[in-house]
């Protein structure tokens, strides 16, 4: 896996929109029920209907989910992956939900290489990087799982299949990325229409109605999972890949299940325990991160972060450089675990973090760095929801780039994920293509934990810029930031942090972590220019530039230390269209 090379910011059109300097005037929200933070308020509502028909934090996750399908398309939906993070208030333990699918059994390096293609990666348009979508099984084994008991699928499906049905106005920063897409979304498929208005891409306050969409959530309303992978809708999916010479078969749909899993964790500073899914996702490089900054405090190589100023050179050189490094191993290890066996336990033992925590210098970057050998030394979107019984879900779902491949399955109203872009074309590379297998996954769920009590349920979306802002975002928390300010504080991005084919380029090889890191407006010029000293080949990015810093959502659970009530603190990005909302 690599980052994309530099952009020439001067060949990208520049949108009417400005969106606005830090800091955002957005007050924190706080409740004593449930709350839902998303990135945009339609969805927000839909997850609180669920919550107030007797839903649990997981429900509500799933009604939100669903309902962004109709609201963000850009970003995220039925034709996509999804992960989750639940945390069960009664047993005080997290568990995770793997949503991710297989790529056809069929699939193989040298088919790939037959048709034409040479790189490292199948290209983004390219129907055989369809990998089967897991989100529709995702939603309805989240709900068996880890829901109330209280409502059914239909239930909770319901407010999307009215969202859907009736038509839903258009947002500011999501029409941006509709009319960018706009010619991928005409070219992809024959059934372009179902994705456009009148032709073209809605403009913001455009209401798009998505009939085909209400009938797909409606046959897994009344059908389950089967609604999706077995019939009309598998046929579909089917039909439109192999007439672009795509391989996948019904089979490979018909035997999609989601794999409930184990999750990974790191204990930063003694303090907060992070939770992530474990790979094939890339949750491990904000644990591996995490880790190697807090071996570097112990080493005494640099002072404790909490003594740094914010967003000084030498705060950020200590973070860009740490994620570099973990980002080296992550996209190397990282891979389907049924076909590779994945180092985990040693990529986050003490000797192996404090191994790498070596290489860093507190004076300059590491103009290239490769991964380590554990075994010898032992366009996305994120939204939370929490509820009044003290659960919490932290879920994710993704098409991949924006709109995926942009390809709609006929009468289905869905475009179809390129995740399968994730894999490296390259016998031997443990991420290599193989029929079956799931790639590497850039979509990743947190939370954070004090002992065995919630403190946060948080994410952010963006490509490669998840673990980054996981990071980011955790450090600001923990400096005593409200979920809010953590949220609006201005974000580095090393490379592009997302997978969308105006920014992704190629890497001289596979697997290669580039030197180059964006720096959010906000951040001084002054310091910018240190890092530039210290060897980062630093850039700042400004207005709508700002989405690959990602979009995020935290809800902090704190406690009132005189009567012991819990309420709920929650904060929304600004470089999104959403907010967060309590349950009343």
């Amino acid at each position: 896996m690599s980052y994309p090379r530099k952009i020439d910011w001067e060949k990208v059109d520049q949108p009417e929109l400005v969106l606005q300097r830090f800091p955002s005037r957005r007050s924190q929200v706080y409740g004593t029920k449930g709350v839902v933070a998303a990135s945009q308020p339609l969805a927000v509502e839909a997850g609180l209907e669920i919550l107030r028909k007797g839903g649990n934090a997981a429900d509500a996750a799933v009604a939100t989910s669903a309902a962004l399908n109709v609201t963000e398309p850009s970003c995220c939906g039925i034709g996509g992956d999804a992960f989750c993070l639940f945390y069960d208030a009664k047993t005080k333990q997290v568990k995770a939900l793997n949503g991710s699918g297989h790529s056809p059994q069929k699939l193989s390096i040298d088919y790939v290489r037959s048709r034409g293609i040479t790189g490292h990666f199948i290209p983004l348009t390219d129907l055989n990087c369809v990998t089967v979508p897991g989100a529709a099984a995702a939603w309805v084994d989240t709900i068996q799982k880890f829901g109330s008991g209280n409502l059914t699928v239909a239930h909770v499906l319901e407010p999307a299949i009215r969202l859907a049905k009736e038509g839903v106005p258009v947002s500011e920063i999501h029409s941006h990325a509709w009319q960018r897409s706009e010619s991928l979304i005409k070219h992809a498929s024959p059934d372009a229409d179902a994705m456009l208005l009148n032709g073209r891409a809605p403009l913001p306050g455009q209401i798009m109605t998505f009939s085909d969409l209400a009938k797909t959530f409606r046959s897994i309303a009344d059908n389950g999972k089967n609604g999706f992978y077995k019939g009309r809708i598998a046929e579909a999916i089917v039909e439109l890949i192999q007439s672009k010479g795509g391989v996948m078969e019904l089979e490979d749909l018909a035997k999609h299940e989601t794999t409930f899993v184990e999750p990974i964790s790191y204990t930063y500073g003694g303090e907060v325990t992070v939770y992530e899914c474990p790979p094939n996702g890339q949750g491990i490089t904000a644990l591996l991160a995490l880790g190697i900054i807090d071996n570097i405090q112990e080493l005494g190589i640099t002072k404790p972060v909490q003594d740094m100023r914010h967003n000084s050179a030498e705060y950020l050189h200590l973070l860009v450089e740490s994620l570099r490094l973990a980002f080296a191993d992550s996209q190397y290890y990282v891979t389907d675990p049924d076909f590779n066996h994945i180092p985990v336990k040693e990529l986050l033992s003490k000797e192996y973090l404090t191994s790498r925590a070596k290489l860093f210098d507190p004076s300059k970057t590491n103009p290239r760095v490769v991964h380590g050998n554990p075994t010898n030394s032992s366009d996305t979107v994120y939204f939370s929801v929490v509820d009044q019984w003290g659960n919490a879900c932290s879920y994710i779902q993704s098409n991949y780039a924006g709109f995926g491949t942009a390809a709609i399955p006929k009468g289905c109203g869905f475009t179809l994920q390129n995740r399968g872009s994730g894999f490296v074309l390259q016998e031997g590379h443990p991420n290599a293509l193989q029929g079956g297998k799931r790639p590497y996954h850039t979509i990743i769920p947190a939370m954070a934990l004090r002992g065995d009590e919630l403190f946060l349920s948080y994410g952010v979306m963006g490509g490669f810029m998840q673990p980054q802002g996981h990071v980011q975002v955790l450090l600001n928390m923990l400096r005593g930031f409200t979920a809010q300010a953590a949220l609006d504080a201005p974000r580095f991005c090393i490379s592009a942090g997302s997978p969308d084919s105006e920014v992704r380029g190629s890497a001289e090889k596979a697997g290669d972590i580039n030197s180059e890191v964006y720096f959010e407006e906000g951040i001084p010029q002054s310091v910018v220019e240190r890092l530039r000293e210290m060897g980062h080949d630093a850039w700042t990015v400004k207005d709508f530039q700002r989405g690959m810093m990602g979009r995020g959502q935290v809800i902090q659970r704190i406690v009132d230390k005189g009567t012991g009530h819990s309420v709920w603190a929650a904060g929304s990005d600004p470089r999104a269209d959403g907010h967060a909302a309590a349950q009343i």
